[in-house]
């Protein structure tokens, strides 16, 4: 007599990554795929950039939705949502990549130009997290998996205490959203843990040139810039082994913050 085993096939997790299109979003997006993660992932402008990246989770093996949202737009998060529930009907981690970032120099700010950074890089992010969170939490937590669902923002090294000159109004809206990480982990506990990753420089602005460059490298004891990859490391950590880990913010900065 031959008796066989029944195996249930686990569906696999989905991970929704701003600003996933290209730089660093793309590379979490990219990395989670490999790890097995469908991935959607949102852009504004970038729409080749997220066919591209589209196309390659594919190729992963992977399912992959690409949404065009404007995170300074309230109503941004509910479409987001309404999408995800109409393709894959879970969500089990968010990724909060997607920013602005310019010089704003103090005397130089318009009102406009402020609310524009506030809108996009916290508002944004914490409107996501709202409008997540009841699809985060769904899934049953098991001895496995004590966690229903995780989140991980990405801040700046320079809002730990160190702000870059001539980026006040850049540096005034990832401050915020250091708070909103901290006050989400504590709202959202235990169901969903909430992390930051504080990168240094992982991909150089446009704006550096290889004199500012060079100068920032000098204060970096590693005396070398990290990559996407390394961010990618990192968010892929926090969301598939960091269980016991909420409120906290890793800093990615090859000691920069030190110096």
């Amino acid at each position: 007599m031959t008796t066989t085993t029944k195996t249930t096939k686990t569906a696999p997790k989905l991970v929704l990554v701003t600003g996933g299109a290209r730089r660093v979003g793309q590379a979490v997006a990219l990395a989670m795929a490999q790890a097995g993660w469908d991935v959607a992932i949102t852009y504004r402008t970038s729409a080749a950039e997220a066919k591209q990246t589209a196309a390659a989770i594919t190729k992963l093996g992977r399912r992959a939705l690409p949404i065009r949202a404007d995170h300074a737009d309230p109503s941004a998060p509910k479409k987001i949502i309404a999408q995800i529930r109409r393709r894959f009907g879970r969500l089990d981690a968010l990724v909060n990549n997607a920013a602005i970032f310019s010089r704003s120099r103090l005397g130089q700010i318009s009102p406009a130009e402020f609310d524009r950074y506030l809108a996009v890089n916290a508002r944004g992010p914490l409107l996501l997290i709202q409008a997540c969170a009841p699809l985060l939490a769904a899934r049953k937590p098991t001895p496995q998996n004590p966690c229903s669902g995780k989140i991980v923002n990405l801040l700046d090294i320079h809002v730990l205490g160190q702000p870059m000159r001539g980026y006040l109004a850049y540096n005034a809206s990832k401050a915020a959203l250091l708070e909103i990480t901290r006050s989400c982990a504590i709202e959202l506990a235990p169901q969903i843990t909430v992390n930051a990753i504080a990168p240094g420089v992982v991909a150089w602005a446009d704006s550096y040139s290889t004199k500012d460059r060079r100068q920032y490298l000098k204060r970096v004891p590693l005396a070398r810039p990290g990559s996407p990859a390394d961010v990618a490391k990192a968010v892929r950590f926090l969301l598939e082994d960091a269980d016991y880990c909420t409120g906290q913010i890793i800093h990615l900065d090859g000691g920069r913050l030190l110096s």
